[in-house]
């Protein structure tokens, strides 16, 4: 199998990008026939697959109408029993049978591959909770004791600054004077 393109569920399922990436490796006949069934499930939900069923469905139609009506406008071989019952295996006996659990192995198989990437988003979404929950250790707990930390580092050394500037801040008015720059107004020293 290959690796998970986005890792583990913490129940250790892989989470792969692609459903055909969830099939088994035990045996190239599982991954066989869980490969037909994903592409045919795949196909029998296109339009494309929709359209082709109707075509089937509409070959009887001639017969049906000739019966119903007494119409004799088609052709003899489109209202033939043969074709009736030919057009009736396929859409009653082989479409039905046969499609029918071939569709339900592909689906168990997208299902799979659906609930794997539904736990890994689940798994997912509970750690980015718990890192922005403010009463977990990591994530925000962190980075609010930091900022708190920050906050008092910058306010005491507020209050130091305060003290220096009020220690060295000169008491005589001559020193005054001559601390003065040129541009505040006074005379200069020099």
């Amino acid at each position: 199998m290959r690796e998970p393109h986005f890792g583990h569920t913490r129940l250790g399922h892989a989470v792969h990008a692609r459903t055909l990436d969830h099939l088994p490796a035990h045996s190239a006949y599982a991954r066989l026939n869980k490969a037909v069934a994903v592409k045919t499930t795949t196909w029998v939900g296109s339009m494309t697959c929709a359209y082709l069923f109707s075509l089937v469905a509409l070959v009887s139609l001639p017969a049906v109408l000739t019966l119903a009506f007494h119409l004799h406008v088609f052709p003899s071989w489109l209202v033939s029993a043969g074709l009736i019952a030919l057009v009736a295996w396929v859409a009653q006996t082989y479409i039905q049978l046969v499609l029918l659990s071939v569709i339900m192995v592909g689906q168990n198989v997208q299902q799979q591959a659906s609930d794997a990437r539904a736990a890994k988003t689940f798994d997912d979404t509970e750690m980015i909770l718990t890192l922005l929950d403010l009463h977990t250790e990591g994530g925000l707990a962190v980075l609010l004791s930091e900022v708190k930390d920050a906050k008092a580092a910058a306010e005491t050394s507020a209050e130091a600054m305060k003290m220096l500037t009020s220690i060295l801040t000169p008491k005589t008015p001559m020193a005054k004077k001559a601390s003065r720059k040129p541009w505040e107004g006074g005379t200069s020293l020099g």
